[in-house]
């Protein structure tokens, strides 16, 4: 039995592909279609112009956004052939290709590959990082100038104002969140006493190393982690990129300061153990042996008050004082001890790979924060 297919047959299959007239209905359905389609949209001309303003701002931007490839050696003696393999994110701020991404993304890289906008996949080169930021810069080699984006004044950054995040989030590629600024201050887990951006903008895995930028197109940030699912992700701020990237070129390293004290915030309850009859200062809690502080004759229970005139109310206050002090520099510590003040003369030291901080006998696995 032979089966044709005439003009009215390819007539009835168009129809029932592309869902038409000719298309069959539903036994006990309505007639016609079953959705109505929608007539062009007419949105509100402020809400028309700010759609606009985003979508351009977000195609401008994805230029100078690349992924970064990294393999690593096995983690285990027996191995895995294909090594270890993740993906982060990252953004020229050079035109001769430099780009900037987060440290633990190319940390223990064997091999680093940038894939830029256009596709094309160049090897990079690590040039310097510092786990305490979590900021490194990686270096491509490119015959051509390459898109950037500037660096905005972070400074300047205001607790409700909206910015976009970049990146490629469980590597998918060229992604855009759009949020705002929700706090200045303190991070969940860096180590570094500086103040991170925080943002509602969506920061997810991928997204690390990714810009954080304001709606004139400046970076204000690089994404660096993300917490409760990437509802909270927080950004170094450009401004300390700035500080810290010609240290990253040069050094391939941050040197930050270090004292070697254990410090204690001075509260009510124990401001009687440090002699004072008020909370004021930061305490040293503990002085470690043949360190900065130690040398300088710094002791525990004194109570630093001010470093080079600028007065220390708070941890914080002290750990970005010494952080931010080169090593070498001899800085004045103003200290009240036995209820006297006094003024001793300490020398900044270069804050010791993780690997190799000193830790006091008997400490803690998790001791006081140190300066």
């Amino acid at each position: 039995m032979r089966v044709g297919w005439g003009v009215g047959g390819a007539l009835v299959a168009l129809g029932l592909f592309l869902g038409g007239p000719l298309a069959a209905q539903p036994a006990n359905g309505p007639p016609g279609r079953l959705w109505e389609d929608a007539a062009p949209a007419a949105v509100a001309p402020e809400i028309e112009r700010l759609n606009s303003a985003l979508t351009h701002l977000a195609e401008r931007l994805k230029a100078a956004l690349v992924q970064i490839r990294v393999q690593r050696s096995p983690a285990d003696s027996e191995g895995d052939d294909r090594g270890r393999r993740s993906m982060g994110s990252g953004f020229f701020v050079h035109p001769d290709g430099y780009l900037v991404t987060n440290a633990h993304v190319v940390e223990g890289a064997d091999e680093v590959q940038v894939r830029l906008a256009t596709g094309r996949r160049l090897r990079g080169t690590v040039i310097g990082r510092d786990g305490r930021v979590d900021l490194a810069l990686v270096k491509v080699e490119s015959k051509e100038r390459l898109p950037i984006l500037p660096l905005g004044n972070s400074d300047e950054l205001r607790v409700g104002e909206f910015v976009m995040a970049l990146g490629h989030p469980f590597g998918l590629e060229q992604t855009v969140s759009f949020g705002i600024i929700s706090r200045r201050g303190t991070s969940l887990v860096a180590a570094a006493p500086v103040d991170f951006i925080q943002t509602d903008a969506s920061v997810n895995p991928g997204n690390s190393g990714g810009p954080l930028v304001n709606m004139a197109g400046q970076v204000v940030g690089v994404n660096s982690m993300a917490a409760r699912n990437g509802s909270i992700g927080f950004a170094i701020p450009s401004n300390l990129v700035k500080a810290l990237l010609p240290e990253l070129a040069a050094k391939g390293k941050v040197e930050w300061g270090w004292l070697g004290v254990q410090i204690d915030e001075i509260t009510e309850e124990n401001v009687a153990e440090y002699g004072l009859s008020e909370p004021r200062g930061v305490a040293i809690q503990n002085v470690l042996p043949d360190q900065p502080a130690a040398r300088a004759g710094l002791r525990a229970k004194d109570v630093v008050l001010a470093i080079d005139g600028s007065a220390v109310a708070t941890m914080r206050d002290l750990q970005r004082l010494i952080a931010g002090t080169p090593a070498g520099k001899i800085i004045r510590v103003r200290l009240l001890r036995e209820g006297q003040e006094r003024e001793l003369p300490v020398t900044v030291g270069r804050y010791p790979e993780p690997e190799a901080e000193a830790k006091p006998k008997g400490s803690d696995p998790a001791p006081s924060p140190r300066r």
